[in-house]
C-alpha cells in the first residue's frame, strides 16, 4: 500500500554534496539493522519490498547494511530484484571481521547478495581491524571496484580513535551517532569532518526508537510547520540533516507508513541555526 506525501512531495528530495567529489545524495537514506534481517520469511520479505518501493518512490538514495546484520543483505538483494526503478540507489555496506583475508571474501559475498555490481561505498564496521581493511579498500578503490571508502562507529563509542583516523586516513566517508539527545559529535567529530572534507553519515537518528518513547505523547510545537515537519520523525531527522557537516542520515524501519514519514524529512524547508536551537529548547521543556 502507499500513503500520500505532503504537497511538496513532487519536488526533488533535498540533497547534499559528498565533499571529496561534489556528487549529491539525498539527505535521508535508509538503515537496515534489525529491520531487514527477516531470513527466509517470504511474507516478511514482501513487506520489505513495499518498504523499499516507498523509499525509491520518494527519491531515496543511500541504503546502508552490513554482514553483521544477519540476513539483511540477502533480503535487500531480494527486494532490489523486485523493484523496477532503483536508479537513485547509493549502495553502502561494511566489512566486519578481524581477518583481512576473510574481509576480501566477505565483501565479495555482499556484492553477490545485493546483486548490484560494485558498491558505491564500503566502510569498516565499528573500526574493526581498520588498518588492514583500509589497505584492501584503498586497493579496491584504485582498481575501480568501489567508489568511496570509510569507517564507522555507533552508540557514541571510540570517538578518540575515530578522530585520529579522520585526521590522517585517506577516507571519503565517516559514520557515527548523532541526534537531538546524543550531541557529543558536535564538539569534535562534526567540525573535524568539515575540516577534512569527509562526508558524514548519521546512524541511530531516533536512538533506536527511544526518542519516540520519550516524546510521542507530547505535541509538536506549532512552529514545526515553518520547517515542514508534520510528525516527530521529521522533526528529529531535520535537526540532524540541517547541520552543515552532515551529509545524510539512515533511519531504519520495517513499516511503509514510517518510511513515508521518514522520507518527508527530505522535502521542504530545513531549520536554520536559530531554529535548531529553538528545537532543542522546546524538547528541554517536555
Amino acid at each position: 500500500f502507499a500513503l500520500p506525501f505532503p504537497s511538496f512531495a513532487a519536488a526533488s528530495p533535498l540533497t547534499k554534496a559528498i565533499p571529496k567529489t561534489g556528487e549529491k545524495i539525498p539527505v535521508v537514506g535508509m538503515g537496515s539493522w534489525l529491520t531487514f534481517g527477516v531470513g527466509g520469511d517470504v511474507s516478511a520479505r514482501e513487506v520489505r519490498v513495499q518498504v523499499l518501493k516507498a523509499f525509491f518512490e520518494a527519491g531515496g538514495g543511500m541504503i546502508d547494511s552490513s554482514p553483521m546484520y544477519g540476513s539483511s543483505e540477502d533480503v535487500i538483494g531480494y527486494c532490489l530484484a523486485r523493484i523496477k526503478d532503483t536508479k537513485t540507489l547509493f549502495s553502502a555496506t561494511k566489512v566486519w571481521t578481524p581477518m583481512q583475508w576473510y574481509g576480501v571474501q566477505q565483501m565479495q559475498a555482499s556484492q553477490d547478495l545485493w546483486g548490484r555490481g560494485r558498491f558505491d561505498l564500503i566502510q569498516v564496521h565499528n573500526l574493526w581491524s581498520w588498518e588492514a581493511h583500509l589497505e584492501t579498500l584503498l586497493q579496491m578503490k584504485a582498481e575501480g571496484r568501489v567508489r568511496y571508502i570509510g569507517v564507522t562507529t555507533s552508540h557514541g563509542r571510540r570517538h578518540v580513535e575515530l578522530e585520529k583516523i579522520m585526521a590522517s586516513a585517506p577516507i571519503d566517508f565517516v559514520q557515527f551517532t548523532y541526534n537531538v539527545h546524543d550531541r557529543a559529535a558536535e564538539r569534535r567529530l562534526l567540525p573535524l569532518a568539515a575540516e577534512r572534507r569527509l562526508a558524514v553519515i548519521i546512524n541511530r537518528p531516533f536512538r533506536g526508537g527511544g526518542l519516540f518513547r520519550l516524546f510521542e505523547r507530547d505535541p509538536l510545537p506549532p512552529w514545526a510547520a515553518d520547517i515542514d515537519c508534520a510528525n516527530w520523525a521529521q522533526f528529529f531527522l531535520k535537526f540532524i540533516v540541517s547541520h552543515p557537516a552532515v551529509t545524510c542520515t539512515i533511519p531504519a524501519t520495517s513499516r511503509v507508513d514510517h518510511m513515508v514519514e521518514n522520507m518527508g524529512a527530505s522535502r521542504g524547508r530545513l531549520p536554520d541555526p536559530k531554529i535548531r536551537k529553538r528545537m532543542l529548547r522546546y524538547l528541554d521543556t517536555l
